[in-house]
């Protein structure tokens, strides 16, 4: 992205918490999780809402389905 020192500490550092939170994240899992694979679940799963703790245990469980509400009608 930017060249100038500034840029490079901030992706540098950038980078090292990335890493420290996924580290932290294999910690608390007790799936045996690869960094690799880990990274590539969490982008897939991106824009779902899930619950993080019980997903990092149990990541290929299908979340339960959210009942949607009662669509409301437009009165004409």
């Amino acid at each position: 992205m930017g060249t100038s020192a500034n840029a490079v500490m901030i992706q540098i550092w950038t980078a090292l918490i990335s890493i420290l939170l996924l580290k932290y994240l294999m910690f608390r899992s007790r799936f045996s999780w690869s960094t690799s694979n880990l990274v590539a679940m969490l982008r897939y799963n991106l824009f779902t809402y899930r619950d993080l703790w019980a997903w990092i245990d149990s990541p290929y469980e299908v979340p339960p389905v959210v009942p949607v509400g009662e669509q409301l009608a437009m009165e004409f």
